[in-house]
């Protein structure tokens, strides 16, 4: 069996992930963002809109400005991709859509309030999926109220409309074919959004569960069997089944990483370079950290995301993200977006306690200036909050402009 130093262990995770390599140079094209996501496997939904929705935020993590249209493109107009619950709500290939059937035709876990009303209201739900297939794309306030059902429920969250439609998406009987203003959904039948092939394509379980965890594998490089079923939320009983096949088939190795209790596998084609020179901020739903126990055994970094902890007991601030500097975690930053200032904002700044704030403080000022740039602010204000902060403001030069 192999063994994996955690500075090892780390390399090739973070290769994995796309870190391996510099940011491209020059305008980004559509194949390029189409490789980075399928690299990824997916991309976790959340339109929290501090900085800017995370979907996004991982994109320019590895591939540095581009335009946030050419991600809505590939989705809602091309169709080379589309929404479901993966990890969480997720942006992922259409090929990967028979992966998940099995998922879709089970009863949603999630509601038994949302449940219990479909079986109550059956011609409801009927109705509404007809709406959709004779007036074409719908979002929940395109439909009338009726007589029959009222416009909420008890135990229902949102609007009848909208948990319907969602429950319905959620089946695989309905996808989205785009976003409005206010990001809800609209929704349209899944056979117009997925091509045939992959929409009609039938897999038996295990053969999908075994594809997820193989997606898995290669989108982490190494990992235990409780980091490869979280990745796109697979029971672990499952996923040790599906690990103990790869193994079989030698797609994955055993090996052994310092400081793990668990085995470890790693991928066969994973690669494992002698240095990262990444420098990059990461949305708090990135897959380097989006797995907190990962995070924790990887990085030695504890995180957790506090926009629903009360501003008093918040440790590090509203909306934070890890700083990776070469294969460390090397600090973690609040900020904001003041939209209407046109500044960014830092309201606090860390350190890790292995980082030497000498290295850091300047490199994380460039990632932020060029954040700053991609988002259209004019400028950076550090406020005076956490240990970094003193040596980042004067990095930052946070009163200059960063335009002439």
């Amino acid at each position: 069996m192999t063994d994996l130093s955690i500075s090892e262990a780390r390399r090739v995770a973070l290769a994995a992930q796309g870190f391996d390599r510099p940011r491209p140079s020059g305008p980004i094209r559509p194949a390029q963002v189409r490789r980075t996501i399928r690299r990824l496997g997916l991309l976790q939904l959340d339109f929290v809109n501090a900085v800017i929705p995370a979907h996004y935020q991982v994109l320019f993590s590895r591939l540095g400005p581009y335009e946030t249209s050419l991600l809505d493109d590939l989705v809602y107009h091309r169709h080379e991709f589309t929404e479901q619950w993966a990890h969480e709500a997720s942006l992922l290939p259409v090929e990967s859509w028979p992966l998940l059937r099995h998922r879709m035709e089970r009863r949603d876990p999630r509601s038994r309030e949302l449940t219990s009303f479909m079986d109550q209201h059956p011609d409801y739900a009927d109705w509404v999926l007809g709406e959709v297939r004779s007036r074409g794309p719908l979002g929940a306030a395109d439909l009338p109220e009726t007589e029959d059902t009222p416009r909420r429920a008890s135990g229902v969250w949102g609007s009848v409309p909208r948990a319907v439609l969602e429950a319905h998406f959620s089946h695989g009987l309905l996808g989205a074919a785009g976003r409005k203003a206010d990001q809800s959904r609209v929704y349209d039948l899944a056979e117009r959004l997925i091509p045939p092939e992959h929409f009609h394509r039938e897999l038996p379980v295990e053969e999908a569960q075994r594809e997820l965890i193989r997606l898995a594998a290669r989108a982490y490089g190494v990992a235990t069997v409780a980091d490869l079923a979280d990745y796109y939320r697979m029971p672990v009983r499952d996923a040790r089944l599906r690990v103990a096949e790869l193994l079989e088939r030698s797609e994955l190795a055993e090996v052994r990483v310092e400081g793990w209790r668990e085995p470890a596998y790693l991928y066969r084609g994973a690669s494992r370079p002698r240095r990262i020179r990444a420098s990059a901020l990461l949305s708090p739903f990135d897959p380097v950290v989006w797995y907190r126990d990962r995070a924790a055994r990887l990085f030695d970094f504890e995180y957790r995301i506090e926009i629903y902890v009360p501003p008093a007991k918040r440790r590090w601030g509203y909306y934070v993200l890890p700083f990776l500097l070469g294969d460390r975690l090397v600090g973690r930053v609040d900020l904001k977006a003041d939209r209407k200032k046109r500044r960014l904002l830092v309201p606090a700044a860390h350190i890790e306690p292995h980082a030497d704030p000498g290295d850091i403080a300047d490199a994380l000022a460039a990632e932020l200036r060029a954040l700053a740039c991609w988002l259209d602010l004019d400028g950076i204000d550090v406020g005076d909050r956490g240990d970094l902060a003193p040596l980042l403001a004067r990095a930052a030069g946070s009163a200059a402009a960063l335009r002439d």
